[in-house]
């Protein structure tokens, strides 16, 4: 009589921090919105004062994660892994995606940036060689179908407003760039470790902000700009960065990148009813149908992973 399969209930405590980090990550979009509609600031000194503020907590976790016991000196391979990711994920990506916000809404920007999922699992797919389960497949099935039917109403209202199509093109290579962040550091993280891995991207992203901040020379923007940005800075530098990266980093060495691409579309969810509360954006029935498909897809991913065959 064949046996029981038997279920890992151990991954559970990877799921619920990667749920946690994905809905912070999710106040980005709402915060850069604000920043821009109270505000003049530009995207890149934006961008810069947010990651002028995770600075401090990145070099911290470096340092504590260098003198621990096991620590293990990086190769370099992993330093250009490390600084490759670190200027794909949080410079490029983020750089884009503040440009981007410029012209789009922040539920658009969601759906657009939440192709990064399909992108991350086909990368693993055809340059790892990874398989995809069928738990996956349903999975990835019913919260982008979510998505879509959440943002129908988002795309007929912003279809018209100007830079819409230079926005989407913003946001759409936002998604390529942060997939190839996503997918490289599940490869990556298991062999550095999450402190470490996660405080040195970011110091190499955050490298890539400061010498284009330099070089666009906006330093006028302190002088002339409402101080209100330097707050949006701060929320965006510890609530949707410090927090989220570090969760986020801990969910892919527990579950998975795979895993963590598709139950980050909670974030979306998380977005809308942000963006209606503190932007005013509308939301509708079926913007409510969508993220019900979102809010199961994600679940079933979190209802009893089947134990790894070894």
């Amino acid at each position: 009589m064949p046996s029981t399969p038997k279920y890992d209930n151990s991954l559970l405590p990877g799921i619920i921090i990667t749920l946690i980090g994905s809905i912070f990550f999710s106040t980005k979009a709402v915060l850069v919105k604000l920043a821009f509609n109270k505000t003049q600031v530009d995207a890149v000194s934006l961008l810069a004062v947010r990651m002028l503020f995770s600075l401090p907590f990145y070099i911290g976790a470096a340092w504590v994660a260098g003198t621990r016991k096991d620590n293990v000196k990086l190769t370099r391979t992993q330093w250009w892994y490390i600084i490759g990711l670190g200027l794909f994920g949080y410079y490029l990506s983020s750089l884009l995606d503040f440009m981007g916000l410029k012209y789009i809404s922040a539920g658009l920007e969601r759906l657009i940036l939440f192709l990064y999922p399909s992108f991350a699992v086909l990368i693993n797919v055809f340059l790892f060689k990874e398989k995809i389960s069928r738990l996956q497949q349903v999975a990835l099935f019913l919260t982008y179908a979510g998505i879509a039917i959440a943002y129908i109403g988002e795309l007929t209202f912003n279809f018209d407003t100007p830079g819409f199509f230079l926005g989407s093109l913003l946001i759409f290579l936002c998604s390529i760039t942060f997939a190839v962040y996503t997918a490289g550091s599940g490869r990556v993280i298991p062999s550095v470790g999450v402190v470490k891995y996660t405080a040195y991207v970011l110091l190499a992203s955050t490298t890539g902000v400061f010498v284009h901040f330099i070089i666009a020379g906006r330093y006028d923007v302190f002088h002339n700009t409402s101080s209100d940005f330097i707050w949006y800075g701060l929320l965006l530098g510890i609530v949707a960065t410090v927090i989220p990266s570090f969760l986020i980093s801990w969910g892919m060495k527990k579950i998975g990148s795979n895993n963590v691409a598709i139950i980050s579309s909670i974030g979306p969810v998380s977005t809308i009813l942000q963006a209606y509360i503190l932007l005013g954006e509308p939301i509708s029935v079926v913007q409510i149908i969508g993220t019900v498909l979102v809010v199961v897809g994600v679940l079933l991913i979190g209802w009893k992973f089947r134990k790894p065959e070894k």
